[in-house]
């Protein structure tokens, strides 16, 4: 397994909702025009976002207007964790949330987590579009504490390693701080490696490159 392997669970992202089973059944959808609040890190164009964003197109179609999706794209509402709280308590209908963060919320989604799990993307793919996969996004869905509805599984990319210098091996990684997702997970791959994981939202990333802090 190559380094841009190295948390292969970086690829898999998951679009969550915590409030549409909360709107009354379809006869109400049918007559009340419902613009739905989805949101994202990422910035306009992003693969993920677009995703969402011709998701809602493809919506509104269908329900010749009666439901259609409002992006808020490059943290407007806040960074991953913020969007779990907001998709929780009913503020927020979509977040596409990594599964870093997800896995603070649903312990079993730790699993993927882990690194070097996968021998390469079809492996992973086969996986998570396969039982396995299945399994975990009803985790998500049917375990109370979450408050959440796992909709499906979005391919976010392999994770990198980005540093001024290149890291071709783990003892290029000493003396490093890298961002890694606030997952203990995430964190602990990197130290073990040898580089110093700090656990940092990607709210926080732009301004801690700036001073140095990650």
């Amino acid at each position: 397994m190559n380094r841009r392997e190295v948390i292969k669970l970086g690829v898999a992202s998951i679009a969550a909702t915590g409030s549409l089973a909360s709107f009354g059944g379809f006869s109400a959808l049918a007559q009340t025009k419902m613009v739905l609040k989805a949101s994202d890190v990422h910035p306009l164009g992003y693969p993920t976002v677009e995703a969402v964003v011709r998701m809602g197109k493809k919506l509104e179609e269908a329900t010749n207007g009666r439901l259609s999706i409002q992006m808020f794209p490059a943290m407007q509402l806040g960074g991953e964790k913020e969007m779990i709280e907001q998709a929780q308590v009913g503020a927020l209908e979509l977040a596409r949330i990594s599964v870093g963060p997800v896995g603070t919320v649903v312990k079993e989604l730790n699993v993927f987590n882990m690194p070097f799990i996968f021998r390469d993307e079809n492996h992973m793919r086969k996986v998570i579009d396969g039982e396995i996969g299945k399994e975990l996004l009803e985790k998500i869905s049917t375990a109370p504490e979450t408050r959440l509805i796992g909709l499906c599984w979005m391919d976010a990319g392999t994770r990198n390693v980005y540093t001024k210098k290149p890291i071709r091996k783990p003892e290029d990684l000493t003396g490093l701080k890298i961002r890694m997702m606030g997952n203990p997970i995430f964190v602990d791959t990197m130290n073990a490696m040898g580089g110093n994981g700090i656990s940092m939202g990607f709210s926080e990333l732009y301004s801690a490159m700036q001073t140095g802090g990650g």
